[in-house]
């Protein structure tokens, strides 16, 4: 039933985010997210302060939850370990071998994600790309750097304080009872906030958090789906169709993204079953298998003149390989549930080695096989290096082009005119376009307005404002000023929750 009903709500949510995303592109994605986080902010603001008070203050409520379980895990002894908190639920640093999240891994395997998610994804990467200048780009991301420290105070804390309120269904340990509370056996924890929600809530305010929940998800889709088909048709697609115009790119771009929604909607059941339905779990999981080769190409491409494009290759393979067999692994094997009392029969591997442990392993498999592979090549020239590394971003000179690059911006040169052209003669026809090619073209967000042709000095200046990475000094000195603030208050966090 669970597993339907999700199904039916995502479709649902897809449906309209592949309206919204058609219509509005990077832009509308923007502006809900803006939105929706502010409606979320202040929803969860108030969540956060009525059970905070409610609960009986921060001491009742750390003292409560060392007790939070459920009945069956009260008067059932076999049980009693699984459904009680963790004894280390207070620290941020727990037992590098027994605990849930090993101090080395989350200081060095959680790293790695954090750093491919946050400053190598391409949904980041694109909204720092539209910023109108690095001022602005460095801004968005101390705010967001803001925002993230709200989640502990605004989710985490109200999440920890529903097993108070509602032990039964959030603390259940026994895999039958919870498949008949929530229709998952490892346990309800997933669904702790949204019942916080349902009964704590306020009636006005309820509907609303619900509202902003679904268009969260929502807009987190669009945002991935609209990353991932311009990846697609500007990587992929015009590596095979160099001569593409403007309106197959838009067109492949839809398409794309019907083909993301599909193929989503059928790894429900794959998430539903992997890790026992703990997505958070889940997550950290493949980001394990998947994040570190990313990162470190990144990493040294970024900070090491010597990588070359065939380190960086087949490093990427070599180590995206090995992940992905640890992958296949996590799925075959799934971990025995708690509470069941089934043997552990996986693999040494998943037994021994966590997940955030496997990814320093895959990241030392990552910087090995990138280095010795750039060492046994030839490196690239001085003058193609520059802008392009940290060491020579602030070069004033363009880095030197590649043959194909050369024809590359030939034939887009050639395919813009040629667009041009074919749009001019579109328009001086005599006869009325259709009301279908109109709705065609709104949907697939094709513009038949001819383009000014722009001289060369034009095209430079354009180029020059683009590549432009100077900075207002007042815009510098606030954003390094949040950057210290940020890193002492999550400095004061790790020290706190030691």
């Amino acid at each position: 039933m669970y597993v339907w009903l999700s199904v039916g709500m995502y479709v649902w949510l897809s449906v309209g985010m592949y309206v919204w995303l058609s219509v509005g592109g990077l832009t509308a994605v923007i502006y809900t997210d803006t939105l929706q986080a502010v409606i979320l902010l202040i929803g969860a603001t108030i969540l956060a302060i009525i059970v905070l008070v409610d609960v009986g203050g921060w001491y009742q409520f750390m003292a409560k939850y060392a007790h939070a379980a459920s009945n069956l895990t009260l008067s059932s002894p076999g049980n009693y370990t699984c459904g009680l908190p963790r004894q280390d639920y207070k620290h941020i640093w727990r037992n590098a071998v027994t605990g849930d999240i090993p101090w080395t891994g989350a200081v060095f395997g959680l790293t790695v994600n954090g750093l491919r998610n946050w400053c190598m994804d391409q949904i980041m990467v694109q909204r720092c790309l539209s910023a109108k200048n690095i001022s602005h780009s460095k801004g968005g991301c101390m705010f967001a750097a803001v925002l993230k420290l709200s989640p502990f105070f605004l989710w985490i804390i109200p999440g920890m304080i529903s097993r108070i309120y509602f032990p039964d269904e959030v603390a259940c340990s026994d895999p039958a009872t919870c498949k008949a509370v929530c229709g998952n056996e490892a346990g309800c924890s997933n669904i702790a906030y949204p019942l916080l929600v349902l009964r704590k809530m306020p009636t006005g305010l309820k509907g609303i958090m619900l509202a902003a929940l679904l268009s969260a998800l929502m807009s987190s889709l669009t945002s991935i789906f609209n990353s991932a088909s311009s990846m697609f048709t500007m990587d992929i697609w015009t590596r095979y169709r160099r001569r593409a115009s403007q309106k197959e790119l838009m067109v492949v771009g839809r398409v794309c993204v019907l083909v993301l929604i599909a193929f989503s909607i059928v790894w429900i059941p794959v998430i539903q079953s992997a890790q026992g339905g703990q997505l958070w779990t889940y997550l950290q999981t493949m980001a394990s298998c998947v994040s570190p080769p990313f990162c470190w190409v990144f990493l040294l491409a970024l900070f090491w003149k010597g990588t070359t494009e065939q380190g960086a290759f087949w490093g990427l393979v070599i180590s995206t390989c090995v992940g992905l067999v640890r992958m296949v692994l996590e799925f075959v094997y799934p971990a025995p549930l708690c509470g069941s009392f089934e043997p552990d029969t996986r693999p040494l591997v998943l037994r021994k080695v966590h997940f955030f442990h496997f990814a320093i392993i895959l990241s030392g498999v990552s910087i090995i096989s990138i280095v010795g592979i750039s060492l046994m090549t030839k490196p690239r020239p001085p003058e193609k290096l520059h802008r392009v590394t940290w060491w020579t971003r602030n070069d004033t000179t363009d880095p030197e082009d590649s043959e194909s690059e050369v024809e590359s911006e030939a034939e887009n040169e050639e395919k813009s005119q040629s667009n041009t052209i074919e749009t001019l003669n579109e328009l001086a026809e005599p006869k009325r376009r259709s009301l279908r090619v109109y709705f065609y073209n709104w949907i697939c967000g094709i513009d038949d307005t001819p383009k000014p042709k722009l001289t060369v000095e034009e095209k430079l200046i354009i180029k020059k404002k683009m590549k432009d990475i100077g900075e207002d000094p007042s815009s510098r000195k606030i954003t390094a000023f949040v950057a210290v603030f940020v890193a002492a208050i999550t400095t004061f966090l790790l020290g706190f929750f030691n």
